[in-house]
């Protein structure tokens, strides 16, 4: 008996080792791929996407006497801590903690708002954005519309930590921005990094209706930027055009912009060609001219989201750019996304749109 378990031990102990060993690289399926632009003049301080967070809703604080921060845990910096330090220079009153109850923080963030407060709310993951979800769409979004503008919810920011962590599974990993997409009255936005991320919750914060700010957790740390210490805004409804083709278009947003920018390299490294590469920053609106002027240069798109393929973002993208560009297609659109699943834990590789994925894509969509 002793040798069985001591063999079955051994399995189990080469098991554990063999996941662990494929595990080192869950959390690295992208190169980062740092902003070299500056969208304002003035000094700039390298953070990484955490810090640029918590240093736009800092100057929110200093500036906004009416605005609040709260969530869970919130008080000590939050399980990321995007809000560390923040309650300790503005007081337990305006940066506070909730209890564990979504539904709750967006229903206390509307109230709030409707009375005139600015709100920023966090929902711990965006997994767990859902029980609050008839308080957004149905409430939080309807405000303004059903008041004929007499009053709003505008001032109301969720932000929600979202998309692969590099072990998250499940329950950690979802990229929700669909299911908000679908709802008029809605801010939908995700950013690729610090600069862009601060830029984006800042106009978030102001704009008159609610907005969804999904941030993708993964990207905290993973690198820094040179960010603008003062205030600035970027546009909603915006994309940015990151690199320039003729060979294809390339659209993503959140953390698969640095993996589309990475196939691009390789397109011009191993295929000699050069492609668009779009980053859509706002989900909900989204920027249809730039993205369709785009595909009717190139004749070729694919499009990248970790969401599941069915009902995904991407195949909104795609309706409009068969609309819109159909004659100046070369090649169908091209979707590259998460699997219809639930999202794995050891099998994230082959779950998440990564390099090898989309460059196969490109590949297939050039020579089609």
């Amino acid at each position: 008996m002793a040798s069985l378990v001591t063999k079955n031990g051994g399995l189990f102990a080469r098991l554990i080792k063999n996941v662990n060993d494929s595990g080192k690289r869950l959390s690295s399926h992208f190169t980062y791929f740092p902003d070299d632009g500056k969208p304002v003049e003035g000094e700039t301080t390298k953070m990484n996407m955490m810090q640029a967070i918590n240093n736009a809703m800092d100057l929110t604080l200093k500036t906004d006497p009416t605005a609040v921060l709260f969530g869970e845990d919130v008080a000590f910096g939050g399980v990321f801590r995007c809000a560390l330090g923040l309650q300790e220079k503005y007081g337990k009153e305006r940066v506070f903690n909730t209890p564990l109850c979504e539904q709750g923080i967006a229903g206390f963030g509307i109230g709030l708002a409707t009375a005139g407060a600015t709100a920023i709310a966090e929902i711990q993951f965006a997994d767990y954005i859902f029980p609050a979800f008839d308080q957004i769409v149905n409430e939080a979004a309807k405000a303004r519309y059903r008041s004929g503008a007499q009053f709003s919810c505008g001032a109301l920011t969720l932000r929600a930590p979202c998309s692969a962590v590099g072990h998250g599974a499940l329950y950690h990993s979802q990229s929700p921005e669909a299911f908000f997409a679908h709802v008029p009255g809605l801010r939908v936005v995700v950013p690729r990094g610090p600069i862009a991320a601060k830029g984006l919750l800042l106009s978030c914060i102001r704009e008159k209706d609610p907005c969804v700010f999904l941030e993708p957790k993964i990207l905290y740390r993973s690198a820094s930027e040179e960010v603008p210490v003062g205030d600035y805004t970027l546009p909603l409804g915006k994309a940015q055009v990151l690199r320039e083709g003729d060979a294809a278009t390339l659209v993503g947003w959140g953390t698969q912009v640095h993996v589309l920018l990475e196939v691009a390299e390789l397109a011009r490294d191993q295929l000699g060609v050069q492609c668009d590469v779009i980053d859509l920053q706002s989900i909900l609106p989204w920027d249809e001219e730039t993205v369709c002027n785009s595909v009717k240069k190139t004749g070729r798109c694919i499009i990248a989201h970790e969401a599941p393929l069915t009902s995904g973002f991407g195949a909104e993208i795609a309706a409009t750019i068969q609309e819109q560009c159909f004659l100046h297609l070369e090649a169908p659109v091209s979707r590259v996304c998460g699997w219809d699943s639930p999202f794995p834990h050891v099998f994230e590789p082959l779950y998440l749109p990564g390099v090898t994925r989309c460059y196969d894509a490109l590949k297939e969509t050039l020579k089609y």
